[in-house]
């Protein structure tokens, strides 16, 4: 049986790749897809959680991550296809007027 620490490093490995991920890039598909890691990181310790304690509650949260994740996936990709429409770019810096 794999230790529940080693969860917990590759989790906080994909986390911290994630949040560099969102942190350094302009590319607004790349900050989409660090989300998306960082999102599926909590899920590894939701279900290495679950499975060490024996209960299902974590799975429940895993599959709310999955669904949000999904949702969040749906609307940032419409957002970013009505962006790259109007400028021809996904870069955000060419959309500092969204500031207001």
């Amino acid at each position: 049986m794999i230790p529940l620490s080693w969860y917990l490093t590759l989790s906080a490995i994909l986390f911290i790749i994630g949040a560099v991920g969102v942190l350094t890039r302009k590319n607004a598909l790349i900050i989409l897809m660090s989300i998306e890691l960082m999102l599926n990181s909590a899920a590894i310790n939701f279900i290495a959680f679950s499975s060490y304690l024996k209960e299902v509650t974590g799975q429940i949260f895993v599959i709310m991550i999955i669904t949000v994740a999904a949702a969040e996936a749906a609307v940032g990709l419409g957002i970013i296809i009505a962006m790259f429409r109007n400028k021809g770019s996904v870069n955000l810096d060419d959309y500092k007027l969204l500031k207001g």
